[in-house]
């Protein structure tokens, strides 16, 4: 009896290590998985040259379709703040938006607008471009771009660029918040324009992480064009601020401010991981640039900047980043920038 007993009882132990080992790799895979997640796409500031509209981003959008995205998202800067503002300029990129396979969302740069009434881009009417960008894209159309539009949460007119969506326990929004100080600098400031648009963009961005908290969102991901500057850290590339009161410290109208103190109120508040992707400095860069008002950092926030056009090269810099969402992961948000092969100059091809 004994001598049958011990090969049963060592069985036994043996299927109970294994069990307990399965337990833990799946507790382990229900925390890590990639298959609980998904991946989106972020690009911004191109096409800015004929190299760029014929090439380069037919290129990327081409990688980005063989990648199984869920959707992708473009920060703006449709072309060079010096070209010309033509209407085809808009047609044209639109057309480019509606052959990615995901779903596609757009915010607007300066470029697009703000930018137009400088005599290289045509002098036209700054607030006239601003209108004809709204109707062309946005006014009407409660929908992404892409093959596969999905429906979109929509701000009231006339700020009908402002969109919101949550996909798969993460809340997501695009932002009107552009470059040029946010219409305060450039050729023409606008101060009335800019401080109605900051308004609602703000109260938007709020009503966004509400949204999040009521549906008990693991994290939520914003886009905005400018890059708003968080500290004195990069002065080149961005405006220098204090990073305690976020007030500018050097040349600079103050466009961002309201809003970085609205963001930064909200990030503490949420208390989960928080993006935010911008372009406008052409400069791929990851970092938690965000300290709140004692000078301590705000770990739950990151910002990505996904890179964009440099003016001495042709395709090289029309690149994008890959975020990889996962709702049961306490980061929730991992990147990777990822390099289109056929964009990069022919010494550093594969």
């Amino acid at each position: 009896m004994r001598r049958h007993l011990l090969p049963v009882l060592a069985a036994l132990v043996a299927a109970g290590c294994v069990a307990a080992l399965a337990a833990a790799t799946g507790e382990r895979e229900r925390h890590r998985s990639p298959h609980r997640g998904y991946d989106i796409g972020l690009w911004g500031d191109v096409p800015y040259s004929p190299a760029q509209v014929a090439e380069g981003v037919p290129n990327l959008i081409a990688d980005m379709n063989r990648s199984r995205l869920a959707f992708t998202v473009h920060d703006g800067d449709i072309k060079a703040g010096g070209d010309r503002c033509d209407d085809t300029v808009y047609m044209q990129f639109r057309a480019s938006l509606d052959t990615l396979k995901a779903p596609a969302m757009y915010t607007p740069g300066d470029n697009e607008w703000t930018d137009c009434d400088r005599p290289a881009a045509g002098g036209y009417d700054a607030n006239e471009r601003l209108a004809f960008l709204r109707q062309q894209f946005f006014a009407n159309n409660p929908r992404s771009f892409g093959r596969r539009p999905v429906p979109l949460d929509v701000q009231s007119a006339p700020y009908v660029e402002n969109r919101r969506w949550h996909w798969s326990g993460v809340s997501y929004a695009t932002l009107h918040v552009v470059g040029s100080d946010d219409n305060l600098g450039d050729v023409a400031p606008d101060p009335a324009e800019q401080a109605a648009r900051s308004e609602a963009t703000i109260r938007w961005m709020r009503e966004t992480f509400a949204a999040a908290t009521r549906r008990g969102s693991a994290g939520v991901l914003l886009t905005i064009q400018a890059n708003p500057g968080f500290d004195a850290a990069d002065p080149t590339r961005a405006p220098a601020r204090d990073p305690q009161t976020l007030a500018p410290t050097g040349p600079d109208g103050g466009g961002f401010v309201a809003f970085l103190r609205a963001l930064r109120e909200e990030t503490i508040a949420f208390g989960k991981p928080v993006v935010l992707v911008h372009g406008d400095s052409h400069y791929f860069r990851l970092d938690k640039p965000l300290q709140d008002a004692d000078g301590y950092r705000i770990e739950s926030f990151s910002r990505l900047e996904t890179p964009g056009d440099n003016a001495q090269t042709a395709n090289n810099e029309v690149q994008w980043v890959r975020v990889h969402v996962d709702p049961a992961d306490p980061e929730v948000f991992s990147f990777s920038q990822e390099v289109v092969a056929g964009n990069l100059p022919p010494a550093y091809k594969p």
